[in-house]
């Protein structure tokens, strides 16, 4: 009787029409199913791709136009197909070749397959690093392999029967077993965490977080694909510190899945605002956020209005400015010694006085401590005039300068099947219908965020983005 594996596992070969899952099609499906008494069951089909083969693709596999032309297409085998595979471990040869054709054939027809996946190609060179060559016909011809019919789908995957049949035969169960988690993630899965969660994990774009004993999340990020992303925390948790820690302090996972990569950096930025996790310093709010304005001289000619009069920077704080239509503020900052570090650091650099931006104090008529360094160019004794040293001032203040917000209104900007809803680089949230997006106009106001204006300053000019037309949000 042929040893039992360590859990039902079926292993899948495909041929197709190329090599690329978005565009190319399947012509045939070879599974072999084991049970956990090791028990096999096999199951092939040919599949009509609804395109024709390439002759260099028919001659590799010997399968034909003709012989694919009755057969059932991949939407009718695609019940067959999925009680096959479904709650069992899928292994192929260079699985992501076979696993991607998969998941793009059942997205076709709206479905979202996903399954926990082993490579035969890695398993072979895990356990067997000493040989260079891992592709089906070396495994053939190291283990003694049968194979019938090469590039004939139920061959090859009988063939991956065997050599797992013959690991089973020639390993210590612990040895296979411990390759196998480790090349399926969990060997490294927190063992707080419900294992189910690993397989249930979406291979799309999203935000997660992580929740300690408290059961406040310990950290949130985005991901391009959320079952990657989150594995990685954990398959580096033995060389970097922080993910160790987290590791070992994570209780609970939750994820939002989102529309893409731009809603999901919206999001991140908004629930980390929202619940401050102790893991993530770089996007923590700071209620401090403040800005330089420009402001007319008080002892000093000229209008307000004048770009020629002389000015001096203001410190201003969020919570005070209307963002998005406030004009000349020029910097984000997370705190007063923040913009302060900054402005003297601008002054240094363009020889500004610091006493003539308030930066400094000195009795009247005496030069500042920046001018005996050659650091100042003289205004606040007279050498420089106020006119000149202000038109520097604006110059070297341009590069700082935050953008107005260049719409009259609200905007709409689509990703997917949703609407993300912004205005004044607030993100209001994101919708999947009018209704939805009306509901989100009628909020109050969010708090202005430096990361989310840093995110729409960078994505905005690379998207479609439709105005809101005379739908204006509370402005409350």
């Amino acid at each position: 009787m042929p040893a039992a594996p360590f859990q039902p596992m079926v292993f899948v070969d495909l041929e197709t029409t190329g090599s690329t899952g978005t565009v190319d099609r399947i012509t045939e499906i070879g599974i072999v199913e084991l049970n956990e008494e090791g028990e096999a069951r096999e199951w092939s089909s040919l599949v009509n791709p609804q395109t024709t083969i390439p002759s260099f693709i028919q001659s590799l596999t010997g399968i034909t136009n003709d012989m694919v032309a009755g057969a059932p297409t991949f939407a009718e085998l695609a019940d067959e197909v999925l009680s096959r595979l479904h709650g069992r471990l899928f292994v192929a040869h260079n699985a992501r070749f076979d696993y991607g054709f998969l998941k793009s054939e059942f997205k076709r027809l709206g479905l979202d397959f996903k399954a926990p996946v082993l490579c035969t190609v890695k398993l072979s060179r895990k356990l067997f690093p000493q040989y260079s060559k891992h592709n089906l016909d070396a495994l053939v011809e190291r283990h003694g392999l049968h194979m019938p019919a090469r590039h004939r789908a139920l061959a090859d995957a009988d063939v991956l029967r065997q050599f797992w049949q013959v690991l089973q035969a020639q390993l210590p169960a612990e040895t296979l077993q411990e390759a196998v988690d480790s090349l399926t993630g969990r060997s490294s899965w927190p063992t707080h965490l419900d294992p189910a969660l690993l397989d249930a994990l979406p291979e799309r774009h999203g935000v997660y977080l992580f929740y300690g004993d408290n059961d406040l999340p310990l950290y949130i990020g985005k991901a391009n694909n959320l079952r990657q992303r989150v594995l990685s925390h954990f398959s580096a948790d033995h060389r970097i510190a922080k993910e160790m820690s987290l590791s070992q302090q994570v209780r609970r996972l939750e994820w939002v899945e989102t529309t893409g990569e731009m809603g999901a950096l919206l999001k991140e930025a908004q629930l980390i605002k929202q619940w401050q996790p102790t893991h993530n310093r770089r996007l923590r709010r700071n209620n401090e956020l403040c800005t330089w304005r420009l402001v007319p001289m008080s002892d000093a000619a000229g209008d307000e209005g004048d770009a020629e009069a002389p000015v001096r920077p203001e410190l201003a704080w969020a919570r005070d400015l209307d963002w998005g239509r406030q004009d000349q503020v020029y910097g984000l900052f997370g705190s007063q010694k923040d913009a302060l570090k900054t402005l003297r650091e601008i002054a240094e650099s363009a020889q500004l006085c610091l006493v003539t931006l308030g930066l400094e104090k000195v009795a009247a008529g005496r030069p500042c401590f920046g001018y005996q360094l050659h650091q100042c160019s003289g205004v606040c004794i007279g050498e420089e005039s106020l006119s000149d040293h202000s038109k520097r001032l604006r110059t070297v203040m341009a590069d700082w300068r935050v953008q107005t917000w260049p719409y009259g209104g609200p905007v709409a900007v689509q990703e997917g099947q949703g609407w993300h809803v912004l205005d004044a680089w607030c993100y209001l949230g994101t919708a999947t219908s009018e209704a939805g997006v009306n509901e989100l106009l009628q909020q109050g106001r969010p708090t202005f965020d430096k990361d989310t204006y840093k995110i729409l300053v960078s994505w905005l000019p690379r998207q479609r983005v439709e105005p809101l037309s005379g739908r204006r949000r509370d402005p409350s």
